[in-house]
């Protein structure tokens, strides 16, 4: 079996890199430390870099068709991963996942409609509903001993009241890492149906579950639910191929398959790139074991920041990970202002995360950090923290003691 180095690092500077190469568009330099957008520092499997080459030594790039060996290999995938059995009639494929929640935001709401999501949220949830002309409807989870749950009473009483037509959820959850169980699903799907509200559920971190959870297809509970939702999925967080633009979106029920098809006829051409089309394939034939040996990895790596910030850093807490490779940290204990938090993190630890407030007022004290990079690298991040941290609560320390002395 071939053994992968999740330990090399990998320069993508020069590369158009988001994470790496745009650090002034958003007012950081070259010295901070980038862990922050959601894609990895780790090289793709040679499966997928064989198959864009195939395409590259033809050297034309026109348009592509969608053959049943790719419905067949992305339902392999689902069933053998997830226990989820997709009919090639369910399947609609869309360019990103963000894509296909605003196709779905049109297509099952109108104009001045209600959505509700539950926050703090991936902050592209509030672009396609406000961008949309859609009415905004929160149902904050509650933080509790560090852990997220679901309010139903405020869930279901937020629907009726705003007559909530649509219901975004993000499973696992980004930010705050959780997985959601069957019974908190069945309770979130019970209401949904009662009211006749469509689930759109984002479940593209669906392939990094950490142990013991379990990740459960919303439409796997029954088939009253499978018939009032639309699933979202893509191999780019997996597999690492965000930037190829392909995304795989299963609804089960006809009438509601029908409507969301229209909404993308409507939109203009929704091809995917051609050689995400061929990535994909190759990702979910050949990459289950370089998966495997990743998640392994980054185990690894949630483990040294959950055991670092624990003997280190004792007023950051980590928000119990449960799936996805980004942590959620909480940081209130600082007894740093927000907007001094955001700073510290960025001017005095010079490390490039993504400040909770990002995620809507509730993220307001936390910090998000990717932690899918090499080994070396988030070490580093790490004893920066920790210089920072020192420094502050030493200069809190003096300031207290000179108080005493006055």
């Amino acid at each position: 079996m071939k053994i992968y180095n999740f330990d090399k690092i990998i320069d993508r500077h020069n590369t158009n890199s988001l994470k790496y190469d745009y650090f002034k568009d958003f007012g950081y330099t070259e010295d901070h430390i980038p862990l922050w957008v959601a894609d990895m520092d780790f090289s793709v499997i040679e499966e997928i870099k064989n198959a864009i080459y195939k395409i590259n030594a033809v050297g034309v790039y026109g348009y592509t068709g969608i053959t049943d060996n790719y419905y067949r290999t992305i339902a392999e995938w689902m069933y053998k991963r997830h226990n989820f059995k997709v009919e090639k009639e369910w399947h609609s494929i869309t360019p990103g996942v963000v894509y296909a929640l605003s196709a779905a935001v049109c297509a099952f709401t109108k104009q001045g409609e209600s959505v509700i999501i539950q926050t703090p949220v991936y902050s592209p949830f509030y672009k396609v509903i406000n961008n949309n002309g859609r009415k905004l409807v929160k149902n904050p989870l509650v933080y509790e001993n560090g852990n997220y749950s679901v309010d139903y009473t405020d869930f279901e009483n937020k629907i009726v009241e705003n007559n909530v037509k649509l219901f975004i959820l993000c499973n696992p959850h980004n930010p705050v890492g959780k997985v959601f169980t069957k019974e908190e699903l069945i309770r979130i799907c019970h209401i949904c149906c009662k009211h006749k509200v469509i689930i759109a559920s984002d479940e593209i971190h669906q392939d990094f579950i950490h142990e013991p959870y379990k990740h459960t297809v919303i439409a796997n509970l029954n088939e009253k639910f499978e018939q009032c939702c639309v699933i979202c999925t893509a191999p780019s967080k997996t597999f690492n191929i965000a930037g190829l633009k392909v995304s795989n979106v299963f609804i089960p029920n006809p009438d509601l398959k029908k409507i969301y098809d229209e909404e993308l006829i409507r939109r203009g051409p929704s091809s995917v790139n051609t050689l995400g089309i061929a990535a994909c394939i190759a990702a979910y034939k050949y990459g289950e074991p370089w998966l495997n040996q990743l998640k392994q990895y980054l185990k690894g790596n949630l483990d040294y920041v959950s055991s670092f910030i624990n003997d280190y850093l004792p007023k950051i807490k980590l928000v119990n990970p449960q799936g996805t490779y980004l942590i959620w940290v909480d940081c209130k204990q600082m007894g740093l202002e927000n907007k001094k938090l955001n700073s510290f993190f960025k001017d005095d630890a010079k490390l490039w995360l993504n400040p909770g407030d990002v995620f809507g007022p509730e993220g307001e004290g936390f910090q998000r950090i990717n932690i899918a990079t090499s080994r070396s690298i988030l070490e580093k991040a790490m004893n920066r923290l920790k210089t920072a941290y020192d420094v502050l609560f030493y200069e809190k320390l003096e300031n207290n003691q000179d108080e005493t002395l006055i």
